[in-house]
């Protein structure tokens, strides 16, 4: 284990040659002259960069912070990606919440990971229907509940909003 914590070889016959009775306990307490050791010697080898960082926390800090904390993979249906291919399977009108009144509409998609997921149409009017190929971005729609992607108009076969003439 004491060649795993440094690969200097006269670091690690100093490590044996001092401490082989007390055993991987005394180690810890080593952590800082080893550091100190290291950055003093010229070379510093492949192995050692990695494992021996420039600042390493004291055991009373490791204690006190406790396990590193991993990071939360990216969740939700698009699985942090900022856009996706889909095929619709469903056109649909939402009510959103209240105080608002209005016909949303949104569309039931499979995406091309193969979940399913329903999306906001936005813009007036769409000519959207079973089949039709989209690509999808996220982004909430804040007054319909579970809505939390929406279609990208003038892409694959959603049409760009028409403007309409005065």
């Amino acid at each position: 284990m004491e060649e795993r914590v440094c690969c200097n070889s006269w670091l690690i016959l100093m490590i044996r040659g001092r401490f082989k009775d007390r055993g991987m306990a005394s180690l810890w307490s080593l952590r800082p002259a080893l550091t100190s050791l290291i950055q003093a010697s010229q070379h510093v080898s492949a192995w050692t960069a990695p494992l021996l960082p420039r600042t390493m926390a004291t055991l009373n800090q490791m204690h006190r912070q406790g396990k590193p904390k991993v990071p939360p993979k990216a969740a939700g249906a698009m699985f942090g990606r900022p856009q996706l291919k889909a095929v619709i399977l469903k056109t649909m009108i939402r009510k959103p919440k209240k105080p608002n009144s209005a016909n949303r509409k949104c569309a039931r998609v499979r995406l091309s990971n193969g979940k399913e997921a329903v999306v906001f149409i936005p813009g007036e009017g769409h000519n959207l229907q079973e089949h039709n190929v989209v690509l999808v971005q996220g982004g909430r729609t804040q007054d319909l509940p579970g809505v939390k992607l929406t279609v990208v108009r003038g892409k694959y076969d959603c049409a760009h909003v028409v403007k309409k003439k005065q």
